[in-house]
């Protein structure tokens, strides 16, 4: 049937005004991006990570090192993305829960410019010593940190970090008088400790394992509410008397606020999927790190849970970073 030449156009005109379909989601490659730099624990496991990701998700993801300002730089990157899918950050203990207590103004706000994707893993934080200090259990460690009348030093790889606000819970727990000595990094915090320069530090299971292993380091206990496989011999510091003490280190997967629900949907189970796979289990498991697959929601509860205690001893503790 041949239509007159203006219900023809009308027609056409109409056609064009269709919208085209939505694609799939994903349909381009994925920008992850960590707010430190290439080459450590926050790193490593989204590289780990992103390989079963990218397989299950069909498209490349692309590691983007944002460091600087505990975070801050990463983040405010990744608040101001377009809101598409396309743009993930690594949220960890820093962005998503201590530095809205550390600083008194930040470019970003944890809760309105974030939607939470998923929980990835934790870094155990384990006390450990120099092999020079006589002491392998805490009781033995206390007993001697209470003789040292100037009181005693302890290391972490900067001001306001996980191991830095670990460790002043333990001043709190404890009742010990400690001195901080902040530095630029687990790697040199703990070099120091193994030369002697400080006598102990809370250091992460990933940067502390091999030193560990190698009897550079002595450790006293885990901060953890159970012991973990790495180090199954190591009692926790709750079983040594510390009862209630726990500090992690943790990581979890953010989007900005405005991502459509369906994309964190499917990024939320590519995460899960890649967290429950038998090769990410055994890297874990090497490096010392605990899995902690969630739900969206649930990742959202135990950011803000962590917020609130972490609040609390950087109010009691004083830090400030401005």
């Amino acid at each position: 049937m041949r239509y007159p030449p203006t219900l023809r156009r009308w027609l056409s005109l109409a056609l064009l005004a269709l919208p085209l379909a939505a694609a799939a989601f994903p349909d381009k490659p994925i920008e992850w991006v960590v707010p430190y730099p290439a080459g450590g624990g926050s790193d490593v496991v989204a590289r780990i990570l992103s390989l079963p990701m990218s397989k299950t998700l069909g498209q490349p993801i692309i590691i983007n090192n944002k460091p600087g300002a505990a975070t801050n730089i990463g983040a405010d990157y990744v608040a101001k993305a377009k809101a598409d899918g396309y743009v993930m950050l690594t949220g960890d203990t820093a962005t998503m829960a201590a530095n809205p207590s550390l600083y008194s103004k930040l470019s970003y706000n944890v809760e309105k410019d974030f939607a939470t994707v998923g929980l990835m893993a934790r870094f155990p934080m384990i006390l450990v010593v120099n092999p020079s200090v006589p002491a392998k259990t805490l009781p033995e460690f206390l007993a001697w940190a209470k003789k040292q009348a100037s009181g005693v030093s302890y290391a972490t790889p900067g001001a306001g970090s996980p191991h830095h606000l670990a460790t002043e819970l333990f001043r709190e727990v404890s009742g010990l008088k400690l001195v901080h000595v902040a530095y630029r990094g687990a790697a040199p915090a703990v070099q120091d400790v193994i030369g002697g320069q400080v006598p102990f530090m809370f250091v992460d299971t990933a940067s502390g394992y091999q030193h560990i292993q190698s009897g550079r380091l002595i450790p006293i206990g885990v901060a953890s509410p159970k012991r973990i496989a790495s180090f199954n011999t190591l009692p926790t510091l709750a079983e040594q008397g510390l009862k209630g003490f726990e500090a992690y280190a943790w990581q979890g997967l953010v989007v900005p606020a405005a991502t459509p629900p369906e994309a964190i949907a499917t990024l939320s189970k590519a995460l899960v999927a890649a967290l429950d796979s038998t090769e990410v289990k055994a890297r874990f498991q090497t490096l010392g790190l605990e899995a902690i697959p969630s739900t969206p929601a649930q990742m959202g509860a135990y950011a803000k849970s962590e917020r609130d205690k972490w609040a609390k001893v950087i109010r009691a503790s004083n830090i400030r970073m401005d």
